[in-house]
């Protein structure tokens, strides 16, 4: 099957906040007073704000209304907003705005999955929104991943069906979502070294060249 869209994933593909998230998990946890470092933070890939604050919370000894998990999830996104602010077009990965080009030059349409609903802000920081034909985020489904909605959800706004979509991910719930959408799937990152899910394994993005031209 040819592909005819690319669907990337945002956080950890087009640009690397993954420490922005951490910083502010950590700062909201220790005001808490729960117990959150690296290996926590590890877990908190590709799931959502709700679903990483249940993460955060296995090991509190007590138990959270919903309010209260809401209001702590807002904390931690304002923290996370702040540290958006710092975002700037030189913090686009390595490689982003060459392989967009590439898939312009190719024909082929781009589109953002993310479950973040961040992605307008940080798209705009980086200068890249103008450069996508769709976006499919956290502001519009129900579902996140692993669940393939985000993704089904990008192919019907670029009018592509899912068979002839390839998902850039690095995370390993993003790359079960996308095979379950019925996409192909190239990850990126940690996650090429422990993934079954991935059929295709990029050290760079440049390398998402070689898999489009087949």
């Amino acid at each position: 099957m040819p592909i005819l869209a690319v669907i990337f994933d945002l956080d950890g593909v087009l640009v690397h906040t993954d420490q922005y998230h951490y910083k502010a998990w950590k700062r909201m946890a220790d005001e808490e007073g729960l117990g959150f470092d690296e290996s926590a933070g590890d877990r908190l890939r590709g799931v959502s704000r709700m679903e990483s604050l249940d993460i955060i919370l296995e090991k509190s000894g007590r138990t959270y209304t919903s309010v209260e998990k809401e209001a702590l999830a807002e904390r931690k996104n304002g923290y996370y907003r702040e540290l958006l602010d710092r975002l700037t077009p030189a913090d686009a990965a390595p490689g982003s705005r060459d392989i967009l080009a590439v898939c312009k030059q190719q024909g082929i349409k781009v589109a953002i999955g993310s479950s973040s609903r961040n992605t307008p802000v940080i798209l705009e920081r980086l200068g890249l929104k103008h450069l996508f034909e769709a976006v499919a985020d956290g502001n519009e489904i129900v579902n996140s991943k692993p669940d393939p909605e985000v993704f089904l959800l990008a192919a019907q706004k670029l009018a592509i069906d899912p068979e002839y979509c390839i998902v850039v991910e690095d995370a390993e719930a993003g790359l079960i979502a996308a095979k379950r959408a019925g996409m192909k799937t190239a990850a990126i990152g940690i996650v090429i070294n422990s993934s079954a899910a991935a059929d295709y394994r990029l050290h760079r993005l440049e390398e998402l060249t070689a898999v489009l031209k087949g």
